[in-house]
């Protein structure tokens, strides 16, 4: 397995354990629609979660947040608007970025709520 390709997997469980630490309800992983996929899906109070995990080793080349493209986002809202009308969902939708800088022996996570919002 490719190197970037592992370091996705173990930023998505570091999020992962994050959201339910912080009392989120994970609902799906890696759920996709068409092009797009959403790392993870979850609830928490009043609201749907649809969560973009961007992981990197160092800043060197800039923030993991900043890798999540307009297009990403599309395709994300896209996907989200989908699973949401499959699943009948009618609580309020947020879009949040969880970033993670990893490296051997630390674990930088901030969580970017409302991160993105779909253009009406």
């Amino acid at each position: 397995m490719e190197q970037k390709h592992i370091l996705g997997k173990k930023g998505e469980a570091i999020a992962k354990a994050y959201l339910i630490k912080m009392s989120y309800l994970i609902v799906e992983k890696n759920w996709k629609h068409l092009k797009a996929e959403i790392d993870l899906i979850a609830q928490k109070d009043d609201f749907i979660v649809f969560v973009e995990v961007k992981t990197r080793s160092t800043v060197n080349y800039g923030h993991p947040e900043s890798f999540v493209s307009e297009k990403q986002q599309n395709r994300i809202i896209g996907a989200a608007n989908e699973y949401i009308q499959k699943n009948d969902i009618h609580s309020e939708a947020r879009f949040d970025i969880i970033s993670i800088i990893k490296s051997k022996n630390t674990e930088i996570i901030n969580h970017i709520e409302g991160a993105f919002y779909p253009t009406l």
